[in-house]
């Protein structure tokens, strides 16, 4: 399982800082091929301040264990408000190695281990919800929110509006605010991608 830390030098780190655990889902997890995600959260920790862990998983059993290792393990795990999920999948499903899971399957993967977090999905896949859907995913995970795209990627990846949207969190914790900000900022990309909030 490949992990990086995309860590800013300790004189940097303050009080305020705040992490984006990524979780992306690959073919195959002993590849060294550098993904966009990578290269965006290392974007994100120069250009903005914000720290991040990355990790690839390529089956349901590694992205479980990913998440326990952070949740157990991570001494951290409080100063992460966003969980990132770069994920290919159906509307409201992942895929990963072949296998597709609803987000109701993942919801109880994570049941309860996301208290206060933003689970964040990268337009790798379509995140469209009906407001019971959303309320069972929220109620079962204890998240704060669950946000994405309504719009599959055709070209245009969310990769820039991603980076956005977590460096308005950076600078206000409000997440209205920030989504409403989000949207004054770049309404295009936000119309062009159909952000969407579920919380």
């Amino acid at each position: 399982m490949l992990e990086k830390r995309n860590q800013l030098p300790q004189e940097q780190l303050t009080d305020e800082d705040y992490f984006i655990y990524c979780l992306e889902g690959v073919d195959e997890i002993a590849t060294d091929k550098v993904t966009q995600a990578q290269i965006d959260l290392e974007q994100l920790a120069m250009n903005y301040g914000i720290a991040s862990i990355y990790k690839t998983c390529d089956t349901i059993e590694g992205l479980e264990d990913s998440l326990n290792a952070l949740v157990l393990d991570d001494h951290n795990f409080k100063d992460y408000e966003i969980i990132y999920l770069v994920m290919a999948g159906e509307p409201n499903s992942i895929c990963l190695n072949d296998y597709y899971y609803s987000l109701q399957e993942i919801a109880e993967i994570f049941e309860g281990k996301l208290k206060g977090k933003i689970l964040h999905f990268s337009n790798a896949k379509i995140l469209n919800l009906d407001e019971e859907e959303a309320q069972y995913f929220l109620d079962i995970t204890n998240a704060k929110a669950v946000s994405g795209y309504g719009n599959e990627f055709k070209g245009v990846s969310s990769s820039n509006l991603d980076k956005a949207f977590f460096n308005l969190f950076k600078e206000d914790d409000d997440m209205l605010e920030v989504v409403e900000e989000l949207h004054q900022r770049h309404y295009n990309a936000c119309k062009v991608l159909d952000f969407r909030m579920y919380y």
